[in-house]
């Protein structure tokens, strides 16, 4: 196995654009290898020894947990440290914490509200950062999403998924790892919700070909659906607009009216934790047609491929 060495220029994965196309599809691959070598009841021990720190500004049950189980089942342990704890507070300077953090440390994952605050500590790393969410992007969550959707179709490449919802950090990583894969993305939102222009001018310019659309009616949107995908309509820090975006978004829950104008054989997707009763009822969310929690399980399993692949050279053995 060959892994990174101190004198070698660690890969990171701040966000989507760290990979190219061919890469994302090798980090999906080392993830479903690695689940299936799981189900057989099979912990290779890749990594024994090896430390992951984890820095959180923002608090999560799926995140830390998946992060801190995969590397445990590669042979690794972990360590986390709360904003305060790691001086992310102002309390030193950005490039000492992540120059002493990272001598310590194999991998570290950052979950923080600033993506500038995850580019700049990678800057400083010396070893491999992994942007565990942040207000822009959120790219392990978009690669969780793709793992889930190519075992479920058993492909990505023309599926179609309609995002019911604000055009958040999650919208903005689905939409980027669409036009990386082939994947037809909708969003669908009301009038000043939708992705910001910045992003969708450079995604298209970028990616001319790529099939990403934003429409204002949920309804029309699922009817071609194979995956009809929600997001809380309130993230962490827009807790002050909360009533706000209750309003705006009452016509756009997954309900039951919203799944019968889609194809019967269309799932449910939800990245979790949901607001049940708001952007989605339980009884979509606890249907036959809800894969939350296949997809859920998967962020553990793509934390081991996505560790796997950046400790071993950013190669697609």
């Amino acid at each position: 196995m060959s892994v990174n060495r101190p004198n070698q220029m660690p890969r990171h994965l701040t966000s989507l654009d760290d990979l190219t196309p061919n890469e994302l599809q090798a980090v999906l691959n080392r993830a479903a290898k690695l689940k299936e070598a799981y189900r057989n009841g099979e912990r290779p021990q890749l990594f024994s020894g090896y430390v992951l720190a984890q820095l959180f500004e923002k608090p999560s049950l799926r995140t830390r947990n998946s992060f801190e189980a995969a590397m445990v089942q590669l042979g690794g342990g972990g360590i986390f440290l709360t904003t305060a704890e790691a001086g992310l507070n102002g309390r030193e300077s950005l490039a000492d914490v992540a120059n002493v953090l990272t001598s310590y440390s194999d991998v570290v994952t950052l979950r923080t509200f600033s993506q500038q605050l995850i580019e700049d500590f990678a800057h400083h790393s010396k070893c491999p950062v992994i942007n565990a969410l942040s207000d822009d992007r959120h790219p392990c969550q978009a690669l969780t999403d793709l793992l889930t959707i190519q075992e479920t179709f058993n492909r990505i490449k023309g599926i179609h998924l309609v995002f019911v919802g604000d055009g958040n950090n999650v919208a903005m990583s689905l939409a980027l790892a669409a036009a990386m894969t082939g994947l037809k993305f909708t969003l669908a939102a009301p009038n000043g919700f939708e992705m910001p222009a910045e992003f969708t001018g450079d995604l298209r310019a970028r990616f001319p070909d790529a099939d990403v659309n934003e429409v204002t009616d949920p309804f029309e949107a699922v009817q071609t659906a194979d995956i009809v995908y929600t997001d809380v309509w309130a993230s962490m820090g827009q807790e002050d607009e909360a009533e706000r975006r209750i309003a705006a978004f009452s016509g756009y829950q997954v309900n039951q009216a919203l799944m019968s104008c889609a194809p019967s054989s269309a799932k449910f997707m939800h990245d979790l934790p949901a607001k049940r009763g708001l952007e989605v009822t339980d009884e979509v969310m606890d249907s036959g047609s809800s894969i939350v929690y296949q997809q859920a399980e998967n962020r553990m399993h793509l934390a081991r491929g996505l560790f796997a692949w950046l400790l071993q050279d950013g190669s697609d053995d």
